[in-house]
C-alpha cells in the first residue's frame, strides 16, 4: 500500500483563489519653508484621530525642487512620526538631496480620489446605539480620518460620510446624507446586508468581503440616492426609486 503522505496528487492543479481588496492612499504634498510645514503635520496628526495611522500614504515632491532647503531629511522626518511611505511621485531619484533616500517601489493605476478632509475634532460624540436590536444612530456627519466600528447589528448616519471616513457594520449601513467615504457592511458573514446613500459617491463599498470602488458604479447613479447589494460574489449599485 503507498504510504499517503507521499502519494501523488491530482493531475489537476489547485485552484488559486484571489480577490481585489483597495485602499484609500492618502497623498502628501510638502511645501516650502518644510520647517514650517513639519509643524503643520505635526498639528494635523495632533487633531486628526489617527487619520494617519496605519494609512498608505503616497508622498508627492511636487511642490518642491532638487534645492529646497531640507529635503535631506524629509523622508526620515516624514517616517519619524509614524506616516506610512508607500510611495513616491512628482520627484526625481537623481536629485542629489535624495540619492540616498530608501525609495519604495512605483504603484501604478492609482486614481485621484479628491482632497480629504482633516478633522477638528476626532470624536463623534452624537454616535449613540438605540434600540434592542443593536442599531446604531449616528446624528451628525462622519468626518475624514473618523472610523465608526458596529459588530452588533445596522448603522444609521443621519449626516454624510466625507471622503476618508470610513463606517464597519455588522448588518446594513444607511446613511441620509451623501456618502463619499468607505461603507463596509455584512461583516462576519451577513451576505444580506446592504448599503443605502441618500446621495451615493463612495469610494469603496463592500458587503461580506466582496468589495466595489467608485469606478466600479455606473456613472449615471454616481450622486443620485442608491443601494449596494452582493449579487452571485459582485457588489451591485442599483439606484432608489420612489
Amino acid at each position: 500500500m503507498p504510504d499517503p503522505v507521499s502519494a501523488p496528487s491530482s493531475n489537476t492543479p489547485m485552484r488559486i483563489r484571489a480577490r481585489g481588496r483597495s485602499f484609500l492612499a492618502l497623498v502628501l504634498s510638502p511645501e516650502a519653508p518644510l520647517p514650517a510645514w513639519l509643524e503643520g503635520l505635526d498639528y494635523q496628526i495632533a487633531r486628526s484621530g489617527g487619520l494617519f495611522t496605519g494609512k498608505p500614504v503616497i508622498l508627492d515632491l511636487g511642490l518642491l525642487s532638487e534645492t529646497t532647503p531640507g529635503l535631506t531629511t524629509l523622508l526620515d522626518d516624514i517616517r519619524s512620526r509614524g506616516v506610512r511611505v508607500i510611495g513616491i511621485e512628482g520627484g526625481s531619484r537623481h536629485w542629489p538631496a535624495v540619492a540616498h533616500w530608501d525609495w519604495p517601489e512605483t504603484l501604478d493605476g492609482g486614481r485621484p480620489a479628491g482632497e480629504v478632509e482633516i478633522p477638528e475634532d476626532p470624536a463623534v460624540s452624537a454616535a449613540a446605539p438605540v434600540s434592542s436590536s443593536g442599531t446604531l444612530i449616528v446624528e451628525q456627519t462622519v468626518r475624514s480620518g473618523q472610523s465608526i466600528q458596529h459588530m452588533q447589528g445596522d448603522v444609521i448616519i443621519l449626516g454624510s460620510v466625507s471622503s476618508g471616513a470610513e463606517i464597519v457594520a455588522a448588518g446594513s449601513i444607511h446613511v441620509y446624507g451623501t456618502l463619499r467615504g468607505r461603507a463596509i457592511a455584512g461583516v462576519g458573514g451577513q451576505s444580506q446586508s446592504r448599503i443605502f446613500a441618500s446621495r451615493m459617491l463612495a469610494e469603496l463599498l463592500a458587503l461580506d468581503g466582496y468589495y466595489a470602488v467608485t469606478e466600479d458604479i455606473d456613472p449615471a447613479i454616481l450622486g443620485q440616492a442608491a443601494q449596494a447589494t452582493l449579487n452571485e460574489d459582485r457588489v451591485r449599485v442599483l439606484p432608489l426609486t420612489a
